[in-house]
């Protein structure tokens, strides 16, 4: 709740329901997941949004807001998780088949690590990544940077001769790696909204694909936030 640029993001109204809600509703709709767990912060703004993952009947840890290494880590060892599936929450137009689609790479791979945005070639806000418990675990005793513990699994893709990487790629043009999807900004949040009001009630379960569809079909509303820039993790 205490973001810098859109304070609040996770609850904002999308369709009249919180745009976390809408993130849930979408992840519950993968069939690889055993469960969902919001992890957040254990600082008092935070409390709706545990109040809103109780109110969906989904589990919630909270811990550091600062640590969100050790946060992840110990909300994936809360429910005895074997493997976490990462998504941020300020990603709520993640396409579950494509989670489903990753998951299937990383049991079929044998790899520490499967991620799509390394190189990234999809439209920001459709990040996933999955890896074990255990090699998380194994990077929170290996390192204390402010970086590697604010951006869960950085040191795991920047340490290649440490772990095995895969990376998969979406074979989209190259212009939609450029789109915004993700929401840090009102005017992500707007383009957004705009999004779910135009797909979501034809069908809930529209994906990446419907999206680009929409926006190919509506190019000016990339206008809405084009001029806002992606922050570096470094």
């Amino acid at each position: 709740m205490k973001s810098t640029r859109l304070p609040g993001k996770n609850l904002l109204p999308i369709l009249g329901r919180p745009m976390l809600e809408m993130l849930v509703e979408r992840l519950r709709r993968c069939t690889s997941l055993a469960g969902i767990v919001v992890a957040t912060t254990s600082d008092a703004t935070d409390d709706a949004i545990e109040a809103v993952a109780r109110r969906l009947g989904v589990a919630c840890f909270r811990g550091s807001m600062d640590d969100v290494l050790d946060r992840v880590l110990r909300a994936a060892r809360s429910v005895d998780a074997d493997v976490i599936v990462e998504v941020t929450g300020d990603c709520p137009l993640c396409d579950p088949l494509m989670v489903d689609q990753m998951v299937a790479t990383y049991l079929a791979k044998g790899v520490d690590y499967v991620g799509n945005f390394r190189p990234n070639s999809y439209p920001l806000g459709m990040a996933v990544q999955v890896f074990a418990t255990e090699v998380l675990a194994e990077v929170e005793r290996l390192t204390n940077d402010p970086a590697d513990r604010e951006h869960v699994s950085l040191y795991i893709y920047e340490h290649p001769e440490r772990f095995s990487l895969h990376n998969i790629a979406s074979g989209l043009a190259e212009k939609y790696r450029h789109y915004r999807l993700t929401v840090d900004t009102p005017e992500d949040f707007a383009l957004v909204s705009r999004v779910f009001e135009a797909l979501h009630p034809l069908d809930p379960a529209f994906g990446l694909a419907e999206v680009l569809a929409f926006l190919d079909r509506n190019p000016a509303l990339l206008d809405l936030n084009s001029s806002v820039r992606q922050k570096a993790v470094r």
